[in-house]
């Protein structure tokens, strides 16, 4: 917090009483402009984190959606080499028991 300082000329006309009130009164204010400034900060900040967190949940379910895709797929390629697997192993165990 700074320090306010009266100027002489303006004590001497004002009065020593008169200028600590002031002092004090300039304070009262910067203070008041310095709570507002928070708030107003603290909501750009509360609303921008929201922005961002709901970007990110896009982001997220995008890439569950995708990786569901993906794991359907490598699901169905994997019974597909399976299948051909057993017919090659069919195949051979009749080529060998005849």
């Amino acid at each position: 917090m700074s320090v306010i300082t009266i100027p002489r000329s303006i004590r001497e006309r004002l009065g020593d009483d008169a200028s600590e009130d002031f002092a004090a009164l300039i304070n009262d204010i910067d203070m008041g402009a310095r709570k507002d400034a928070i708030a107003i900060a603290e909501e750009r900040f509360e609303r921008r984190l929201s922005e961002e967190s709901g970007k990110l949940r896009l982001e997220i379910e995008k890439l569950r959606s995708e990786m569901s895709t993906t794991k359907a797929e490598i699901i169905k390629w994997m019974f597909l080499f399976w299948i051909g697997q057993t017919a090659v192993i069919v195949a051979l165990l009749k080529f060998f028991i005849k």
